[in-house]
């Protein structure tokens, strides 16, 4: 499929200067990502540093890092963000499963710092007891002790879910609790990614009450960690806890929470990544959405 006309006049295959990108394939190493957000016109990026349904822990050879580095420059990659595997769960009740999550945590954290990553983003988990203070607490543990384990390494970024299940992380107060329990000197490493997606389907009408949700953000955790947004609009209702992201402005958030999003001068600088469906043709799929999220400020 050709790349869509419309965009053009933003000149293919050269990054654009903003804070737009999207989560591209590390298949066949990760030096390769930065190509991949050359091609959708972007200096920013989200990427897994493994598969990320598997409990194989890869070292990053120097090899591999040597070429990852040299590749973001030369790409011009502003921002280089990590999403952590699907199957750590640092909220488990489970002594043995929260052991295996926290090395593969701090596997994650690892491999971010030897990239020279800037964000790693996390899901809080969920307290399968049915007990989310308890959640809370083991969550708050893991991290505090994977950072005390990985100094120096990239800020890690607490993401809000969509709330389903046990999830202990669909809620503003959630995330607040987590990092309330951290020491001050982990607390300077974390800060929060919020997905439009998960945040309509947790309850927080983007839609009717944009500004009221976050005014709420900021009452509770603070805009100042606001550090990443995750752009994907929702195949659930509101309040619906379904984590199915669609394409930006087809789904039921629809475009004007994304305009003004993207009109919000509060938020200008702040990475902003799309998770949206690839389709057949990812590149042109994710050009697509680049370009109607860029047009808003147009």
């Amino acid at each position: 499929m050709g790349k869509p006309g419309a965009l053009e006049a933003e000149g293919m295959g050269q990054p654009v200067s903003d804070e737009l990108g999207a989560h591209v394939s590390a298949a066949g190493g990760v030096q390769r990502a930065p190509a991949r957000a050359e091609e959708i016109a972007s200096t920013v990026l989200q990427l897994f540093t493994k598969q990320p349904s598997r409990w194989a822990e890869p070292v990053i050879s120097v090899e591999e890092r040597d070429a990852f580095r040299a590749e973001r420059g030369r790409a011009c990659i502003a921002t280089a963000v990590a999403h952590d595997s699907y199957l750590i769960n640092l909220s488990s009740p489970d002594p043995a499963l929260w052991e295996r999550s926290l090395a593969c945590f701090t596997g994650e954290i690892s491999r971010a710092q030897a990239l020279g990553l800037d964000f790693v983003v996390t899901h809080p988990g969920n307290a399968t007891d049915g007990d989310p203070t308890s959640g809370i607490a083991r969550n708050a543990e893991g991290v505090e002790r994977a950072l005390a384990e990985v100094t120096d390494g990239p800020v890690l970024l607490l993401e809000l879910t969509a709330g389903s299940g046990t999830s202990v992380g669909g809620t503003f107060e959630n995330l607040a609790a987590i990092l309330g329990r951290l020491s001050p000197e982990a607390q300077s490493r974390v800060g929060f990614c919020f997905d439009t997606c998960h945040a309509y389907s947790a309850g927080y009408d983007l839609v009717r009450d944009y500004a009221g949700v976050f005014q709420a953000f900021d009452d509770v955790l603070g805009l100042d960690r606001l550090r990443l947004f995750h752009m994907n609009d929702s195949k659930g209702a509101l309040g619906s806890k379904r984590d199915r992201h669609e394409h930006i402005g087809q789904g039921t958030l629809g475009a004007a929470p994304f305009r003004r999003l993207m009109e919000d001068e509060r938020f200008l600088g702040v990475p902003k990544i799309l998770e949206t469906p690839k389709d057949d043709d990812p590149v042109a799929a994710d050009l697509k959405n680049l370009h109607l999220l860029r047009s808003f400020r147009a």
